[in-house]
């Protein structure tokens, strides 16, 4: 097409807004997440607060309370106790791999049981999905009464890595849609304007590059965008050998693929509509190209 402005109509139009509802559609879906995000952890915590309830219950304390459980940093929690207990630490491994089973994000952790006063590590053992690379040790022993806590950091591959995942994983999609797009409206080598704005009249034949007509014997005949460019061409040089190779570098090289049977079926339609005028022909030369051949 001559004029680059109507290349947002039509197939490209769509294909635009295509992009468009990819892009909306992908940040949605992963922003969506946010709700289960704030439903997993809540859940989560309630399994902390079980976590210790029930280390209580076997150190034989019934009575005192589970502090609220402490978010201190990214996937790590902190369950804090009202009062001093004991633990074995084999029962303590058993519990949290247990109860944490109920939770489907919660596959790689490391626990560490620190003493309330100084933060120094009474206990420690990191949990993997995979049972082989589990790290426990002191199995069987018992730790004295004291004032402890405990750390549980998860590693994170939740839904904050799922939701990033989900985003960098549509990227290729969208630069695949958007090449797609970039290259439907790739504008083709617009003419000069003083060229477009010509008016080209050989034997009975006006044409009229600007409007994209041929007025012959005052019929009018519509053209294409393609034959105006080509027809174009040959009226800026009547009677003149035209080499094949240039014909499809300035019709099509913008379009990155030249097809061969394109120029030959362009040409063909350029005679046909111009045979109303017999003395006006587009002929091959063999070997070498096409000539407008105007007989006077």
């Amino acid at each position: 097409m001559l004029d680059s402005g109507n290349l947002l109509s039509g197939k490209p139009k769509y294909l635009f807004a295509l992009i468009l509802l990819s892009f909306i559609s992908v940040i949605c879906a992963a922003f969506s997440m946010t709700g289960g995000d704030d439903f997993v952890i809540a859940r989560r915590e309630v399994l902390l607060r079980r976590i210790g309830d029930e280390l209580l219950t076997q150190s034989g304390d019934s009575k005192s309370r589970v502090l609220p459980v402490k978010k201190i940093a990214e996937n790590e929690y902190q369950i804090r106790f009202e009062n001093e207990l004991t633990f074995q630490s084999d029962s303590l491994v058993n519990t949290t791999r247990r109860l944490l089973a109920k939770d489907p994000l919660a596959r790689d952790y490391v626990v560490n049981v620190l003493n309330c006063g100084n933060s120094s590590v009474a206990y420690g053992y990191a949990i993997s999905n995979n049972k082989k690379d589990d790290i426990v040790a002191c199995r069987g022993r018992v730790q004295p009464r004291a004032c402890y806590m405990i750390n549980i950091k998860f590693k994170p591959a939740g839904i904050n890595t799922a939701k990033n995942g989900y985003l960098l994983g549509s990227l290729p999609f969208l630069a695949f849609v958007g090449f797609i797009f970039l290259r439907s409206v790739k504008p083709r080598r617009a003419l000069p304007n003083d060229q477009r704005t010509k008016i080209f009249t050989f034997g009975s034949v006006l044409f009229d590059a600007q409007e994209r007509q041929l007025v012959i014997n005052k019929k009018t005949i519509d053209l294409t965008g393609t034959e105006t460019r080509l027809l174009l061409i040959f009226a800026l040089s009547p009677n003149q050998t035209i080499e094949r190779s240039r014909l499809q570098k300035e019709i099509w090289e913008d379009e990155g693929v030249i097809v061969g049977r394109s120029l030959d079926m362009f040409i063909s339609k350029l005679r046909k509509k111009l045979e109303f005028d017999p003395n006006i022909n587009i002929v091959v030369i063999r070997g070498k190209g096409y000539k407008l051949e105007i007989s006077s």
